[in-house]
Parts: C-alpha cells; sequence; structure tokens
C-alpha cells in the first residue's frame, strides 16, 4: 500500500484568513476578504453556488466590506502593506478594479462608519485636521459635497451610530479601552447615554430601535458588559439584558421579527444569544465554532456569522431557521483531518498573589511528543488567548510541541476589573503571572526546566522579551515577533489617535519614569543570554521597526546569539501567505536548533 508522511508544516500554513465578509440586500452574493491567492483581496460567491471567485484585486488588507443598498457598486478600504492608514475605495457592482473614492495623503486615515439608506451618503471618520481626536465627515456622492458634521475633542471620536432619518447620531469617544464614552448628537446637543460619561466605563454598539429608543452594549456599574437602552425622549438609561459571567460585545437587530442578536465573550469561548424585544425572552443558540468574529443580520432573518475554533480554521456559516448552520465556504487544512489536529485542555492555576488564572493547554500528541513546550504569552495585552484556529499552533503541535497559553492579568472575558490590571503594570502582575505559569507546568510534569521555548507576539513579544530579560534561567531558546523592546520609545512612536490614550494605557513617561525603567525589556541586556530570533514588520504602525532595531543591535553589540528578520511588505501581522510561511518555517527551524 502506498504511505504517506506526516504533513509537512506548510500543510498547516496554507490554510486561510477571511477577515470580514457582507451580504447583499438579495442574498444572492456574499463578498468577504481573504488571502486565497495568496494576498488579502475580496473574493465572493453567488449563492446559492459557494465556489468564489475574485471580485476585487488590490492585494492589500481591506478593513469593511459595504453593499449599496441599490446595487450599483460595493465600498471597502484599503491600507498600503500592513500600514494601518485605511482609505476608501469604490468597486463596481459586478466587480473589478477599486476605484479610489476618498482618499488623500498616503499618512491620513479615512475610516469608512455609515451608508445611508439610498446609498448616496457616506459618513466617514478622517486624521485630516485632526490626527488625535479625528473629525466625522460626511460626502454626498450626488453632488461630490463633502462636509464636517463632528469634530472630535478631548479622545479619538468616532461615528457609531445614525438614525433612519439622518437626525441623530451617536459618537463614540475611546479614552481607554476600558474607558468609552457614548453620546447622542441632536442638533447642536450631545448628551451621554451613560448617567456619568466621566464614571469609568465601556459603551459600544448603538443600534436605533424605533425613532426613540437606542440599545448599547455597557459595563456601567458592572462588571461584565449588558445591554442598556437610552431613550431620546425621557433622556432615560435603563438596564435591559445580562448574562451571568459574559460580557456582551456586540449587537444586532432583526427589524423585521423586532429581535436583537447578540454575541457574549466568557473566558476562552463565545456564545450566541437570541433577545424577543416584544416578550423580553432570551434564548442561548448553538453555534458551529467556539469564536465568532462577526454575526450578520439580514432582513429576511436569516443569520450569517464568520467563525473558527482551536481546530477549525475561519469559516463563514448560514442559519435560516436559528437552529441549524450551513457551511458555506470550507477552509481546511491541506490533507489534514480535524481529528489529527490538538483541542486544547482549559486549565486554572493560583499565580503568585493567590489569583485564578485560566489558560490554554495544548498537549501535542504522544506519537508527535518532542517533549518541549511552547510558553506563549498573548498580544493585546488586553486581548485573550481563545479556542481560535492558530496554524502556528497546529504545526508546532504536529511537529512535538505542547503550547501553554495563559490568559494573565489584563487578558479579557473576565470581567472589568481584572481587564483593567494590565493599565499602567505592563511588567510586573501580568509577568509574575506568567511566572507562576511557567512554575506551574514544572510542578505538574507537563515539560521538564530545561525543555522550555518562550515565543510571543506585540504585547506577547514585550512579555517574551521581559521574560527573557528578568527569568532566561527558564528558557532554552527565546522568538519575538514585533514586540516593545522600550516603553520610553513605543509610547512616543504609536499613531497619532492612540496617543491620548497612552498615559492611561502605559502611563507617563516622566512621572512613571522609575516604573518605565524596570518594566522595560531593554533594561536588562545583560540577562538576556539566550539564543533569539526576532521578527518585525517594516511599516509595523503600532511597534515601530526602531522597537526591533535597538534591542537586536545592542545585544548583537554584546555578541549575543540573535537572528533578524525583518518582512519589507508587512506591518502587525502577516498579510501576505508566503511572508506567514516564511515566518513561522523559520520559526521551527530556529526552535528545532536549539532544542539540544
Amino acid at each position: 500500500m502506498i504511505k504517506f508522511p506526516k504533513p509537512t508544516v506548510e500543510q498547516f500554513l496554507r490554510t486561510y484568513v477571511i477577515s470580514n465578509f457582507a451580504v447583499s440586500k438579495d442574498e444572492k452574493r456574499i463578498v468577504f476578504n481573504t488571502n486565497l491567492n495568496g494576498k488579502m483581496n475580496l473574493w465572493a460567491m453567488d449563492l446559492p453556488n459557494t465556489f468564489p471567485y475574485l471580485f476585487a484585486q488590490k492585494d492589500q488588507s481591506s478593513n469593511f466590506i459595504k453593499f449599496d443598498p441599490e446595487g450599483r457598486y460595493v465600498l471597502t478600504g484599503y491600507d498600503n502593506d500592513g500600514d494601518e492608514n485605511y482609505q476608501i475605495y469604490a468597486v463596481s457592482n459586478e466587480g473589478g478594479e477599486p476605484q479610489p473614492l476618498i482618499t488623500g495623503e498616503p499618512s491620513e486615515k479615512y475610516y469608512f462608519t455609515h451608508l445611508s439608506e439610498d446609498g448616496n451618503r457616506i459618513y466617514y471618520v478622517t486624521s485630516k485636521d485632526n490626527p488625535n481626536f479625528l473629525n466625522t465627515r460626511v460626502r454626498n456622492l450626488a453632488d461630490n459635497s463633502d462636509e464636517v458634521i463632528n469634530v472630535g475633542e478631548n479622545g479619538p471620536t468616532y461615528l457609531a451610530g445614525v438614525s433612519d432619518k439622518e437626525d441623530v447620531f451617536v459618537y463614540m469617544r475611546l479614552l481607554a479601552n476600558t474607558y468609552i464614552q457614548l453620546f447622542v448628537k441632536e442638533g447642536d446637543s450631545l448628551v451621554s447615554v451613560t448617567p456619568n460619561p466621566e464614571k469609568i466605563h465601556v459603551a459600544t454598539s448603538p443600534v436605533f430601535v424605533g425613532e426613540k429608543d437606542i440599545y448599547f452594549t455597557t459595563n456601567y456599574d458592572a462588571e461584565y458588559n449588558y445591554v442598556a437602552k437610552y431613550n431620546l425622549e425621557s433622556k432615560k438609561f435603563e438596564a435591559v439584558v445580562n448574562i451571568d459571567k459574559e460580557s456582551i460585545e456586540g449587537l444586532e437587530y432583526d427589524k423585521e421579527n423586532n429581535l436583537l442578536y447578540f454575541t457574549t465573550e466568557k473566558g476562552v469561548e463565545d456564545n450566541l444569544y437570541r433577545y424577543d424585544l416584544s416578550s423580553g425572552e432570551v434564548r442561548k443558540m448553538e453555534t458551529p465554532v467556539d469564536v465568532l468574529e462577526k454575526l450578520v443580520v439580514t432582513k429576511s432573518g436569516n443569520l450569517y456569522i464568520l467563525g473558527r475554533g482551536a481546530t477549525v480554521p475561519y469559516n463563514i456559516y448560514r442559519s435560516t431557521d436559528g437552529k441549524s448552520w450551513d457551511l458555506l465556504t470550507d477552509n481546511r487544512v491541506l490533507g489534514v483531518d480535524k481529528e489529527e489536529m490538538v483541542e486544547p485542555d482549559v486549565v486554572t492555576y493560583k499565580s503568585f498573589d493567590g489569583m485564578e488564572i485560566e489558560a490554554l493547554l495544548f498537549k501535542a500528541k504522544p506519537e508527535n511528543d518532542n517533549g518541549h513546550t511552547i510558553f506563549w504569552p498573548h498580544g493585546g495585552p488586553q486581548a485573550s488567548e481563545r479556542k481560535m484556529f492558530r496554524a502556528m499552533f497546529q504545526s508546532a503541535l504536529n511537529r512535538g510541541y505542547t503550547i501553554f497559553a495563559p490568559n494573565f492579568r489584563g487578558s479579557t472575558g473576565y470581567g472589568s476589573s481584572f481587564v483593567k490590571l494590565v493599565e499602567q503594570d505592563w511588567g510586573h502582575g501580568p509577568r509574575l503571572d506568567c511566572v507562576a505559569a511557567i512554575e506551574w507546568l514544572f510542578e505538574n510534569g507537563i515539560t521538564d526546566r530545561d525543555k522550555l521555548f518562550l515565543v510571543g507576539g506585540s504585547y506577547g513579544g514585550y512579555m517574551a522579551l521581559l521574560l527573557h530579560g528578568r527569568h532566561p534561567e527558564y528558557f532554552k531558546a527565546v522568538v519575538d515577533i514585533f514586540g516593545v523592546s522600550n516603553l520610553f520609545t513605543f509610547v512616543n512612536s504609536v499613531p497619532e489617535h492612540w496617543k491620548p490614550m497612552m498615559e492611561r494605557w502605559v502611563g507617563d513617561p516622566e512621572r512613571d519614569k522609575e516604573r518605565f525603567e524596570k518594566d522595560s525589556p531593554i533594561t536588562y541586556l545583560d540577562s538576556m543570554v539566550k539564543p533569539m530570533l526576532v521578527i518585525q514588520g517594516a511599516k509595523d504602525p503600532r511597534v515601530v521597526k526602531e522597537e526591533s532595531d535597538q534591542i537586536v543591535e545592542k545585544l548583537k553589540e554584546k555578541g549575543r546569539d540573535v537572528e533578524y528578520l525583518v518582512l519589507d511588505d508587512e506591518g502587525h501581522g502577516f498579510s501576505k501567505k508566503e511572508n506567514e510561511i516564511k515566518v513561522y518555517n523559520a520559526m521551527l527551524e530556529f526552535l528545532e536548533k536549539h532544542q539540544n
């Protein structure tokens, strides 16, 4: 009989990202953003056919997709090789070459926010003339007129909701990830939807229900996000629906059936619920995935979701009855059955101060186990590691590595107080949570003290550098993927509209000078003695290339073993499949080289 070798790394990495999708008004077409041909482009399917075809090629990441209700065009937004300076383009309804529509200088940002019901007016937010706080404008396609309707102030301000009559607007002011205000603007008045906008809380996802009610999610006076309502006539705020110890993260309104759908974040998984506005009934719904990236509710009441699981890549599903789901895309691992991959165990451990920390433990299958473990601190930091497919994880597991991913303090999904614990404490509490996790791995016999690797990206890259500098005895080798190396330089190099949030998020470099020094990885160069691989996108706007340049240069001056891989056409991530394959092959080769 013919015998086939075990899957190659590239088979796992040949899965594709689907980052967004939209459904046409008649539900005959879905357009989605994917790197199916190796670079991010818009692809489409004409239902009921599910064979995808190229819809618009620009070889760049798209941040939104919007169908014109009249079927004349499709709107989308593109950046340039990961620089995140998105600008607005139009594509013919039948597809073709994207045409610039609302654009400016390469350094400017133009974020789509709303399209009028007749498809003639485009509302958008731009950094032009107000790079720190952003302005909201409206473009009339009939006469090409364009006017400012709101000037952002006191914090980055986004248009978050527009009434059907386009006479009431909801603005979101982002002061921090844990402090987001919502204001209603009617005429010249600007009124908070929560009783006290100065109280630290989050309010997001507004939807208009009827002419007088705005529903939204908030954690005002609560640990977890719930659904609240604001009435435009009475100016009354009212809590409506909460799910115990689950954070409601988005709302979608089914106008025809008077239903609200929302997803919740509960630790490492998401749930989907339906709320009947007429009866007040809340029903939990079954979904085919563990993590829901996007939900669309159409006029017919059909549901479409984009989601993934630990062993299931990004896919789009449809439900016509709210119970069963049809797979519309068939994104799968090349030649690898789901059963051949690894589902994680959800574990908890006690940290240095007794706090319970949840984590994902991916155990290499016995026939593959090479005895080594990868410790993975996630990015964010106000994010979390969840049951979501990572090609890098499954390829490493296939090569015999066990993977441990803790949701240290500051992670989302565990309540408002928990997520705030990383603010102005990037390098103490979360670091000690990671140290406690490592000791837990040793104490429970999951890995040996001489067989642990450290890999992290973004904030996880920062944590990898910091753990290497302060606790080098734990690790055989370290991989840093676009991580912050110096808090002093980081807070001054982020995008302009991030800068108003940096004081609350990270701190003030003058007031907190001592802490910045203590929590900056570059302070600990002398103890960074283990082999390192550093990976960086040249156009990264969040963690700029100089963050990696400076630590690599200083370590090489000390004669350390440092490999440096720079991707000239990437930003804060991998939009091009060949770059992703190159990076993770290099990483696995690096780890294998340092196993002994």
